[in-house]
């Protein structure tokens, strides 16, 4: 599933995270790269161990956990903590698949399930620098407003097209879900959606209403793998 979410940030939200931003302190992005990924990587990421960087991370973290469409989507399990990156002077980053399996900073391990990018800078702000996935349905490319986050397996070949003016800077992620598969992901993701829009009409109590929650409950406690 490709999902793009908008206004994870306000504007003012982007505004005070780009504000911070400037004052941190950036490192070359191959430091972080596989050993595969650094051949492709052209870009720079915010020090993980500044103070800056870690509570803008606490922060994205924190929205996201509590965030009604993000967690619909994913069912986070785990997540890998937010980290930032900047492409510009024709940054890029190739074609590639994300690590399957990760170590956080506080030592746990983790597979990467879902990728997410939240975008910091709007697209007239560079050009440029499409995030290109890979789908059944051909390759699609995303350009988001800031404050704006796309979700999408991470599974999935994709790239980071090269930035040829201004710069562009976002937040990325990766989940591991408590559901593995993610045609199931998908499934309870449209059937919680559709719970939700019929609470609003029909209300809590109503029998359908109960019956579908059931449902969806139990499908989770079926596929989940805790």
């Amino acid at each position: 599933m490709l999902l793009p979410i908008a206004e994870v940030l306000t504007q003012e939200e982007v505004n005070q995270f780009r504000a911070h931003i400037d004052n941190a302190p950036w490192q070359d992005g191959k430091l972080s790269a596989g050993s595969q990924a650094s051949f492709v990587k052209s870009n720079q990421q915010l020090d993980d161990s500044n103070e800056i960087t870690q509570s803008l991370s606490n922060t994205l973290l924190h929205r996201l956990q509590t965030h009604p469409t993000f967690v619909s989507a994913t069912l986070p399990f785990k997540f890998y903590p937010p980290k930032f990156n900047r492409y510009q002077n024709n940054g890029s980053y190739g074609l590639h698949v994300d690590s399957s399996i990760m170590t956080t900073p506080n030592q746990e391990t983790i597979r990467t399930d879902i990728s997410a990018t939240l975008f910091l800078t709007d697209p007239d702000e560079y050009e440029g620098g499409e995030l290109m996935i890979e789908t059944q349905y051909g390759a699609q490319e995303v350009k988001l407003n800031a404050g704006d986050l796309i979700v999408y397996p991470s599974t999935s070949l994709h790239e980071v097209k090269p930035v040829t003016k201004g710069s562009r800077i976002s937040a990325f992620l990766w989940v591991q879900s408590l559901v593995k598969n993610s045609q199931q992901r998908e499934i309870l993701f449209e059937l919680d959606q559709s719970i939700q829009v019929l609470t609003m009409d029909r209300g809590a109590d109503d029998t359908e209403v109960r019956r579908l929650s059931g449902v969806y409950h139990n499908s989770v406690r079926q596929w989940s793998e805790c």
